[in-house]
């Protein structure tokens, strides 16, 4: 190597250098680049995790919803024959406003599952009379005993509480994993300010210019000078971890009785006992009704008869027997994925305090194995003096390595911050059971 007086060098020392301007020039981006690739290397590990269970719970959540359909449709066909056939517009758009809600869509739960009972009841009521004829004033009528007569049993107030509690923790947690995703993506796309750049280089490529290619940065000044570059990412833990935490409570949702899976899986069951229940207290009723909504008129005789038999009400509908229900949605169950998601979502608690750590110990920098006498310290093969700073950007009014303005906070990370601030609401909500209002972030 040839190695001359250094006046010409910038950043590097100027005293005996083996470097010209443009080699440190060349240094300066190569450092640039070094840092770039460290930091989304160790964050796209975390960005895929999230992104792959994303699909998964979302593909789950989207097949068992399918399949709880199928098999409604399926049951309903077997066991009501022609009268589901046709009412069975009632049942697919309760599919569709329940897919509609879970992908984002402005949907009240709570309204949508009343609206169903009600039109149900208008349904069956037409059945079970069917010497009568009924003026839509007077199935208006009638739905207003809905609440007062429980015709249905007790099945639509438990099912409301169900769905709605299991909806809301599904849809919130699968829009968390995007969250997080996002945010990762974000804020893994890290350029360092012109003061990083230089502490980058006069770390990483100027014992170079020294001559000293195999001597490592000391360990401490490696932490200093990658906390200074990530002072703005460092202020992300805080309400990262808050989010994490939020995300493991509503995977607990996610397991217990309001678990999405124990409650779509045997919906059809249920449905179809309110309606036996309905069935069986048809007369009780139809009697409160007619006290409360006035007689209604009778149907001509021929009319009549021809009603029930093309009802094809029978006395007792057959019982239902649970033949094979289909397999499992996306070839997995719910418990075996939340279990795989809480392991992951407590690994990535603290990854934003961590990363200056993990950088330094990365086997390319390989600076943990130093010995702290026989390392790069800025200037020189010595022992490095000074103390680590804190983590995120008031930390860095001491850093001795790397000039951070610290009234100047990157807007990038303020914004996630936000969304992470944002979307721990909407899970503490979802935690607790209420709805929340949410904008398609698709």
């Amino acid at each position: 190597l040839l190695c001359f007086s250094g006046d010409h060098l910038k950043v590097c020392s100027q005293g005996y250098t083996c470097c010209s301007q443009e080699m440190e020039e060349k240094y300066s981006q190569q450092s640039k680049h070094d840092f770039r690739n460290a930091v989304v290397e160790l964050s796209n590990h975390l960005q895929t995790m999230f992104s792959s269970r994303y699909k998964k719970f979302d593909e789950f959540f989207k097949e068992l919803l399918e399949n709880a359909e199928k098999s409604l449709n399926d049951m309903f066909v077997r066991t009501y024959g022609r009268l589901y056939m046709q009412n069975s517009e009632l049942f697919k758009d309760l599919f569709v406003e329940l897919k509609r809600y879970y992908v984002g869509g402005n949907v009240n739960l709570e309204e949508m599952l009343n609206e169903f009972w009600a039109r149900l009841l208008e349904r069956m009521f037409r059945l079970v009379n069917p010497q009568y004829h009924f003026t839509d004033e007077y199935l208006e009528c009638v739905s207003k005993y809905t609440e007062q007569l429980k015709p249905f049993g007790d099945v639509p107030r438990k099912l409301k509480l169900q769905v709605t509690r299991a909806f809301v923790a599904a849809r919130t947690f699968a829009q968390g994993l995007a969250v997080a995703r996002d945010v990762v993506s974000k804020v893994s796309a890290v350029n360092p300010t012109p003061q990083g750049t230089r502490a980058l280089l006069k770390m990483m490529y100027c014992p170079y210019c020294r001559g000293l290619v195999s001597v490592k940065p000391c360990y401490n000044y490696c932490f200093n000078v990658m906390r200074g570059c990530l002072a703005n990412q460092g202020d992300l833990d805080a309400e990262w971890n808050t989010f994490m935490d939020s995300m493991l409570q509503v995977a607990e949702r996610l397991e217990g009785p309001f678990n999405i899976e124990s409650v779509m899986d045997p919906i059809d069951v249920k449905i179809s006992d309110a309606i036996m229940n309905m069935q069986e207290n048809s007369m009780q009723v139809s009697q409160k009704v007619f006290q409360g909504c006035g007689q209604p008129k009778t149907l001509a005789q021929g009319r009549t008869a021809r009603s029930v038999s093309e009802s094809g009400f029978s006395a007792r509908f057959r019982p239902y027997n649970p033949e094979e229900r289909p397999t499992t949605a996306a070839g997995t169950s719910l418990d075996r994925l939340v279990t795989d998601v809480k392991e992951k979502l407590k690994q990535a608690k603290k990854f934003w305090s961590s990363l200056p750590g993990n950088i330094c110990n990365d086997e390319k920098m390989s600076v943990g194995t130093v010995n702290e006498n026989e390392c790069w310290n800025g200037s020189a093969k010595s022992r490095y003096d000074f103390a680590v700073t804190g983590n995120g950007l008031a930390s860095q009014v001491n850093n001795p390595e790397v000039e951070v303005d610290i009234t100047k906070p990157d807007m990038v990370i303020r914004r996630q911050i936000m969304a992470l601030r944002v979307m721990t609401n909407k899970l503490k909500n979802a935690y607790s059971g209420n709805d929340v209002d949410f904008i398609d972030i698709s």
